[in-house]
């Protein structure tokens, strides 16, 4: 055999000075354009952390709610029970407890929607049936979610405002995001292992229930947590479907509920001098944190589950 370091035929030509060129032009606008789309992420969170941080550090802002808090407390006299500072405790026990009854109706539908379309109506008519709703419903606004369950639950059938309308809406929401991640981490699971199932006499339910889900499971769990995080920042539907309470309260089916979507609304309007005007700032970046930490714990999931693999 010939050495290929000795053929001429098999050196390759530099790049000549137009390629030099535009493969260097391409770099630099291929990176200017990846830092100029971090300006205003990096401005974003500069501003909430150094606004908003100051109430994280107080111990009131996550035992207390905002039970008789006012912008001005007057001195002279002093009124009893008047203060200028309060906490998120409501605010934060709100958002949490919405995402929880929005997760428990959204997921059980769209991971056995999910099942359904892999598992039993793939190639079918009603499996793209169900596969071209879950594409309508994902492009849905958020605004339009909640004016559904608005006209149905609420004008339809006469139920008043409630953090249990606010979290239907939200269903409508979270379904497509852990639809999709369900269904595609089930086209991940090799055909041999449902295979190798069968031939063991293993029912099709059961090796859906003991083989495919658990060998997805990590994905799903993944999807999951994705989906709340997407949801538990949304602000339209908490609007329309339920109004904002200062007090702490951990019953779904009242009017008035502490959320911190709603919080950050009520609050937008007071003036930079005001007492108030930090703790929305505060009530932000407090959304924020609990994004981040769903997000996070979603990677460890994903992480976890790539080590448990190896």
């Amino acid at each position: 055999m010939t050495d290929p370091k000795g053929d001429p035929s098999m050196e390759f030509a530099r790049p000549s000075g137009i390629r030099t060129f535009k493969n260097g032009l391409a770099t630099v606008l291929v990176t200017f354009a990846a830092l100029l789309a971090l300006v205003p992420l990096v401005w974003i969170l500069w501003s909430v952390i150094s606004q908003g941080l100051p109430s994280m550090f107080d111990v009131q802002w996550w035992v207390a709610d905002q039970v008789g808090v006012t912008q001005n407390c007057p001195s002279d006299p002093p009124r009893r029970g008047c203060r200028t500072n309060g906490g998120v405790l409501h605010a934060v026990v709100g958002t949490v407890m919405i995402g929880v009854i929005t997760a428990l109706i959204a997921v059980p539908l769209a991971v056995l929607g999910a099942i359904f379309l892999i598992e039993y109506g793939r190639g079918k008519r009603l499996g793209r049936a169900v596969s071209f709703m879950v594409d309508i419903l994902s492009g849905v606004p958020s605004i339009v979610a909640a004016l559904f369950i608005y006209a149905m639950v609420i004008t339809l059938f006469g139920f008043g405002r409630s953090g249990i309308a606010a979290a239907l809406a939200l269903v409508l929401l979270m379904i497509p995001t852990v639809f999709r991640s369900t269904e595609e981490m089930l086209k991940l699971v090799p055909d041999s292992l449902r295979e190798a199932s069968y031939a063991l006499g293993v029912p099709k339910w059961k090796t859906i229930v003991r083989v495919v889900v658990p060998t997805a499971f990590g994905g799903i769990a993944t999807g999951v947590v994705l989906g709340l995080a997407r949801v538990m920042g949304e602000t339209a539907p908490l609007l329309i479907l339920i109004g904002y309470a200062t007090n702490f309260t951990m019953n779904p089916l009242t009017q008035d509920l502490g959320t911190l979507p709603t919080m950050i609304n009520v609050g937008m309007n007071i003036p930079q001098q005001m007492p108030g005007y930090d703790r929305i700032w505060g009530a932000a970046l407090t959304l924020i944190m609990v994004v981040m930490l769903l997000n996070l714990a979603a990677r460890g999931i994903e992480r976890a589950t790539k080590l448990k693999e190896r």
